[in-house]
């Protein structure tokens, strides 16, 4: 890895220094043989006031490349630089589900701008991916796909292919429609290319598809994807009629931004589509501080609980000594249960109809880990309380072995249902993550433990 940065260092200083020559043949014969994702990178690098002559020089297939894997910034700023003849032509290399990501990204003048520069077609299709729900499959799928008929032998196929599959992103798998669009099967670049010439596409096309609606969660599709190890997966409208496919990368960068948004979630934080380096600290602050607030808040309960029970302390003051320990373990165990719970959620290996299973999978899971903590503290408290010649070491430890079964069992539990719930409750299960239940947990470990102390509280003092 430090070798690739270093790399991408050095030809970053040679390309400056060649600016500043400038020398822009060179520079392009260097970018050229690049990987336009690598290009990409040195360009967000370079001063903007360079940056739209080392553009125009590139080769234009190679430059529209370039300009996908941009940053919206940079992107923003040779929208900027461009005439509309050029904007036109980058255009037009474009995907239209990379148009959209674009037009996502930009300010409405900008957007106006690329949209009066493409073309009518291409204009249409992306006001109709634009019109789909944020969340959903049509926002990400591409219109771009190589389509044929039943009645079509393997040559007549081939020959669709030809004229057409310039301007398709994929030409891997093709997929039969009817005369009214809609989805009957596939088949793919391999099955022809084995197949006999003179062949039926009706006869070697395989009819089990697995295909995605305009409007299902996107998230469901990046599990598909996993599921069936596709290239590409179909989408269909309400009426079963090819709209469009989602392809592999667009599915990978599904994964991506949700993975993110979860992670964001996880932390009780606000997610945010702009990179952490571009995003203001009062963005940041804002983010933050809303889940922060209800959290500090929320976790009087527990100051309150313990105001309650002050009495028990004072007469054995040692207890409050174990409910950093408690209040910790029993967030620990709630955040494991809870994170295993989401992953499996979000890889749909657990469903909301398997919240019993689940449920008693933690419980026994719980039961052991519990036991096991339990054990070892008890060996702990003996060997450092044993010679107390106030406290009954014995006792304290029978204690705080069933405060930690009793804790380690809620925490688990607790932590297993409340993303289910919110699964079913159509939330996002990454909001009941270890901010939350911790805080719950904080709560519950300390009640649960003074109301046990106190039934033991005589035979704790010698």
């Amino acid at each position: 890895m430090e070798e690739n940065i270093l790399n991408e260092e050095e030809l970053l200083q040679e390309v400056e220094l060649l600016l500043s020559k400038r020398q822009f043949t060179k520079i392009k014969e260097i970018l050229s043989q690049l990987n336009p994702t690598d290009v990409a990178s040195i360009l967000s690098q370079i001063e903007m006031a360079h940056l739209a002559y080392i553009f125009r020089i590139l080769p234009k297939e190679f430059a529209s490349e370039v300009f996908v894997d941009m940053d919206s910034d940079t992107q923003e700023h040779l929208i900027k630089s461009f005439t509309d003849r050029e904007l036109k032509e980058v255009l037009d290399e474009l995907f239209v589900d990379d148009t959209v990501d674009i037009i996502e990204e930009m300010p409405a003048n900008v957007v106006k701008r690329i949209l009066k520069n493409s073309q009518p077609d291409a204009r249409k299709a992306i006001n109709e991916i634009l019109n789909y729900p944020k969340d959903s499959v049509g926002s990400v799928m591409t219109i771009e796909f190589v389509d044929l008929k039943k009645d079509m032998t393997v040559a007549d196929a081939f020959e669709r292919i030809r004229k057409t599959g310039y301007d398709k992103e994929t030409i891997y798998t093709c997929y039969v429609v009817d005369k009214n669009r809609k989805l009957e099967g596939l088949v793919t670049v391999r099955t022809l290319l084995l197949a006999d010439s003179s062949a039926k596409i009706s006869d070697i096309m395989e009819t089990n598809v697995i295909f995605a609606n305009t409007l299902e969660d996107k998230e469901a599709i990046a599990i598909k994807f996993d599921k069936y190890d596709f290239m590409a997966i179909p989408v269909v409208d309400n009426e079963d009629r090819l709209v469009g496919i989602v392809t592999f990368d667009d599915a990978m960068e599904v994964i991506i931004e949700e993975s993110t948004e979860d992670f964001s979630k996880m932390a009780a934080i606000n997610p945010t589509t702009e990179s952490y380096f571009k995003t203001s600290v009062w963005t940041h602050s804002k983010n933050r501080i809303l889940w922060l607030l209800f959290l500090m808040l929320s976790a009087t309960v527990t100051g309150m609980i313990i105001q309650e029970y002050e009495t028990a302390f004072k007469t054995v003051p040692i207890l409050v000594s174990f409910i950093p320990m408690l209040m910790g373990t029993g967030g620990n165990c709630g955040s494991q249960s809870s994170t295993m719970v989401i992953r499996g959620l979000a890889l749909d290996e657990i469903k909301s109809k398997d919240l019993l299973k689940a449920i008693f999978k933690e419980f026994r899971i719980a039961l052991v880990v519990g036991f096991l903590l339990s054990v070892v503290n008890a060996i702990r408290i003996i060997i450092m309380y044993n010679k107390s010649q106030d406290i009954n070491a014995y006792i304290l430890a029978l204690v705080l072995g069933i405060t930690l079964v009793l804790v380690v069992v809620l925490a688990k539990v607790i932590g297993c249902i409340l993303p289910i719930v919110a699964k079913k409750c159509k939330l996002d299960p990454a909001i009941m993550a270890a901010p939350i239940i911790t805080t719950i947990l904080d709560t519950c470990s300390v009640l649960i433990f003074f109301n046990i102390a106190n039934v033991f509280m005589c035979q704790i003092i010698k």
